[in-house]
């Protein structure tokens, strides 16, 4: 999904990408670039897990009972912590319960679908245009949805939020990726997730100052307005430009470009149209889906790919969203979860320097299943904030690094392929997870239980993969196959 940016970014001349050769491969305009679109990860991160503080714990009694008694007709609720929440404002207690799970699970299959349709839109119609679009569907609905009468038109309008959610994050990716040079590219792929890390450690801020949902829900999304700037500091990429032959436009953005980077711009014109003859001259056929699955090796790497994928997405939504639910300080559990997975995103960046992809994969998957075990036999309070933060962030090193994983782990003619069925698999996790918070209520060690199966699963799995680091990058269907197999020569993408 992210990482749209290989099926042009990826396949320049056999002998060297010009682009990177006319505007450097990290210079004063990339650094720019990245802080301005680095943005719209604040607000992915709040609508993400807004779901924290629109649906906290709650307790209350029946007026009739005296008692928290389910079926109950009229509930008086605590409003010591929250003053109105959605559990309150539509009673989504007892026989409705499930309704809260269900209005996040939509968002998350918004976000699936916004990812799919806003990365179509994206090969289409450009990176830029696009972007746009979910930005002003994201500011619009989230601001409607701090106002709308009922439960389900609330989870229809957080639907849309969703896949605007879903449309930001892959076009703004494949923007900054398409302006990078490829050996900064896992640092900068690690780094886009920093502003998703520092969103969520402010969602806490937001929630202890506005404990109305409404309130709160108006508060993440105004700040939103902002990104509609990038109508102005947002320019449409050259890759995707010269790929519709829109040559002229793609010279005039990279001679701006190279002057902010002060590099020579005299042969630019001379060099992107070589550039264009080359791809055009080696321009190869587009694998699809299916060609994944016809042989093995492409097979069995897709396939445990893919759960690794919807492993660490079921956890880290999961377990971030089950933090909220233990005891003690909501504020400072959310606060305290998000500020470790900062780190963890940070700790990622080395470790792919000198650790292998696989090893990184099977050692933090373990260790994630261990610590939710851990959570389940432990009494709920210090320790089970501590073992619940360690199993997030085990689970978002993994996720940091499977996005890089996955881009060396397939040749590029079905490259953007597989990243997109990884993605679908991760989006199905985070459907799946709100639900399996709900089993507390059948016995309280259930949900850290289900949460440490599938990492303890998905580390076996990953031996079955094998290691990526130092590889240059495949071409054809063939050396996909033999890849892992024996010792052949690769030649690059």
């Amino acid at each position: 999904m992210a990482s749209r940016e290989n099926k042009i970014g990826a396949t320049p001349s056999p002998k060297k990408d010009l682009i990177q050769k006319v505007i450097g491969c990290f210079g004063k305009y990339q650094l720019y670039l990245c802080l301005v679109v680095f943005l719209v990860k604040f607000p992915v991160a709040f609508h993400q897990m807004a779901i924290i503080f629109l649906s906290p714990k709650v307790s209350y009694i029946c007026a009739s009972t005296n008692n928290e008694t389910c079926p109950c007709s009229d509930p008086i609720y605590d409003t010591s912590v929250f003053k109105r929440t959605i559990i309150m404002e539509w009673d989504l207690i007892c026989d409705r319960k499930w309704l809260t799970s269900f209005t996040q699970t939509l968002f998350q299959l918004g976000t699936l679908f916004g990812s799919v349709f806003f990365g179509m839109a994206s090969d289409r119609f450009g990176r830029k245009n696009p972007l746009l679009v979910a930005v002003v569907i994201q500011v619009t609905m989230g601001i409607t949805a701090a106002y709308v009468p009922d439960y389900w038109s609330f989870t229809f309008v957080r639907f849309l939020v969703g896949m605007s959610v879903g449309g930001t994050m892959v076009t703004s990716f494949v923007i900054v990726m398409e302006f990078v040079g490829a050996q900064y590219r896992d640092v900068i792929s690690a780094l886009y997730q920093v502003p998703f890390n520092l969103g969520h450690m402010l969602l806490p801020v937001f929630g202890y100052f506005c404990r109305d949902y409404s309130v709160f829900q108006l508060s993440i999304s105004v700040p939103v307005i902002v990104l509609l700037s990038y109508v102005i500091l947002v320019p449409e990429t050259p890759r995707w430009l010269i790929a519709v032959n829109r040559t002229e436009e793609a010279i005039t953005i990279l001679e701006r470009v190279a002057k902010i980077n002060k590099r020579p711009t005299d042969a630019i014109r001379t060099d992107i149209e070589a550039f264009q003859a080359s791809l055009e001259k080696n321009k190869l056929k587009k694998g699809t889906v299916l060609d994944l699955f016809r042989t093995p090796n492409l097979r069995k790497n897709l396939l445990a790919m893919s759960f690794n994928w919807l492993t660490c997405s079921y956890c880290f939504y999961g377990v971030s969203q089950y933090v909220g639910q233990l005891s003690g300080d909501v504020f400072i559990n959310v606060a305290a979860s998000a500020s470790v997975t900062l780190l963890g995103t940070l700790l990622s960046i080395p470790l792919m320097k000198v650790i292998g992809r696989r090893t990184i994969v099977i050692v933090f998957s373990f260790v994630c299943a261990f610590c939710l075990l851990v959570l389940a036999v432990i009494p709920q309070g210090t320790g089970s904030v501590v073992c619940a933060s360690i199993g997030v962030v085990a689970s978002f090193i993994v996720f940091v690094v499977v996005y890089l994983y996955c881009t060396e782990l397939f040749p590029t003619v079905v490259r953007n392929a597989a990243i997109g069925v990884s993605s679908m698999s991760a989006r199905v996790g985070s459907m799946v997870a709100p639900f399996v918070i709900s089993l507390e209520d059948v016995a309280v060690w259930l949900p850290p239980v289900c949460f440490a199966l599938l990492p303890l699963i998905a580390g076996c799995v990953t031996f079955l993969l094998p290691e990526t680091k130092g590889c240059e990058f495949m071409t054809t269907i063939e050396e996909g196959e033999q890849f892992g197999k024996k010792k052949t020569s690769k030649t690059k993408a």
